[in-house]
């Protein structure tokens, strides 16, 4: 019986045969990446892709993404190279998060190249306001009521202690959970999170319980913390594309 990675794997080789496309690298994005699957989760597959030299020279441009498949088990879409390389120019967060997940399906010496040319881009303000803009929508939507999904707890905890951890560093935070607890915090956190992650490791997508005050109270204070920081942070996001072109077109020679 085939298993869940043997099937993601030829996924990505019916992408490639179907779209005519090269995959670059292929990801976990989601809470499998995280750290704090639910028994039930689905599998986030994220991968970057290059076509062939002269699909870049269309008038009648192909779509820059690829949605493949999205059900109870698998969700697999992709980006096109160049709209990779433009949202890593602008220091988009999660690309780097594709960058460094710990769940890698499929790589290559090119994306390695890229990655590289790639990491001048990473910025301190964007990246702090795009994991509060997490937090906070998923604070507003989901952890105002009584009962809250588990999960959900997750969804603004995570982004925050990846905002603390870029705004301490000033560099891409790490993508595990487990390594972003890591960091200091009270005891009393600690504590609280700890317990939560092992009643989600059990537990259902949807399972739901009682608001824990130390968490709520952690999510509404540090969000209105990061946000404060952000908003006096000069901005950083690269100037030039002189880079970024280059390995550009480097990777469509490469590739012919």
């Amino acid at each position: 019986m085939m298993g869940i990675i043997d099937e993601i794997q030829m996924k990505l080789k019916e992408i490639e045969k179907q779209e005519h496309v090269t995959i670059l690298h292929a990801v976990e994005s989601g809470s499998r990446a995280w750290g704090f699957a639910s028994p039930d989760s689905d599998y986030d597959v994220r991968f970057i892709y290059v076509r062939a030299r002269e699909d870049y020279l269309r008038l009648d441009e192909p779509r820059d993404v690829i949605e493949w498949q999205m059900d109870e088990v698998l969700d697999i879409n992709g980006w096109d190279l160049k709209k990779t390389l433009k949202h890593f120019h602008r220091g988009n967060a999660t690309l780097f998060e594709w960058g460094n997940s710990p769940v890698v399906y499929k790589t290559t010496d090119i994306w390695n190249r890229i990655y590289d040319a790639a990491a001048p881009c990473f910025s301190v303000k964007a990246a702090v306001h795009h994991y509060c803009g997490t937090a906070g929508n998923t604070c507003d939507q989901f952890l105002q009521e009584n009962q809250v999904r588990y999960k959900k707890y997750f969804y603004a905890l995570r982004p925050l202690l990846a905002g603390r951890y870029i705004l301490e560093k000033g560099c891409p935070p790490p993508v595990l959970f487990d390594d972003l607890m890591k960091m200091e915090m009270p005891g009393d956190l600690r504590a609280g999170i700890e317990e939560l992650l092992e009643i989600k490791k059990r537990s259902g997508e949807s399972e739901k319980g009682q608001r824990i005050p130390v968490i709520q109270d952690f999510i509404e204070q540090e969000l209105k913390r990061q946000k404060a920081a952000a908003s006096v942070l000069a901005d950083d996001r690269m100037n030039g594309w002189e880079e970024l072109n280059h390995v550009f077109l480097e990777v469509l020679e490469m590739l012919d």
